[in-house]
């Protein structure tokens, strides 16, 4: 190793000098926690006439978009696990949201099928839905929510795989 260059070691220590001097409030853990947490109440709270929660709003969302589709290309889709996709797909299956079907490939694997009655659930909660988005980037001016948005997506997507349930693939 070269005179110039810093140890590994040494960068590390002043990172984490540098975190541990920033109050916990300014940390980007807390902040992306604290941001999710109110973007879930204020979805709870616009969307409450369906009573539907945010990942139940996001995997009729999938299955808008993706047609019949195997909970394992769901999970991906949503970013869930595939227990917790199952879990998902129970509770809309329960409410008519929802049906599932084998596969016409392999009678093993289920898909899953929103049905007409999800369909025009998620058509009666998306201006609800967007009330909610909108709200959770009220503070940012509006020619500042574009670039955030597009800063969030670069984040996750740089780490996406690190996720114990990546997107996509």
């Amino acid at each position: 190793m070269s005179v110039t260059e810093p140890d590994l070691s040494e960068l590390i220590d002043e990172a984490t000098e540098g975190w541990r001097i920033r109050p916990l409030q300014a940390r980007p853990g807390f902040l992306i926690r604290r941001l999710h947490q109110i973007h879930v109440a204020l979805f709870l709270e616009e969307c409450a006439s369906e009573g539907l929660t945010p990942v139940q709003y996001s995997v009729l969302t999938a299955l808008d978009q993706m047609g019949a589709v195997e909970q394992a290309a769901l999970s991906r889709a949503v970013g869930l696990d595939r227990t917790n996709v199952a879990e998902v797909i129970v509770r809309l299956e329960r409410r008519l949201f929802v049906r599932r079907r084998p596969s016409p490939e392999d009678r093993r694997m289920k898909l899953a099928i929103l049905t007409e009655i999800g369909r025009a659930a998620l058509k009666r909660v998306e201006r609800s839905a967007s009330r909610a988005h909108e709200r959770t980037l009220a503070a940012l001016p509006p020619e500042r929510r574009e670039r955030f948005l597009e800063d969030l997506a670069a984040l996750v997507e740089n780490s996406n795989s690190k996720s114990r349930s990546p997107v996509g693939g």
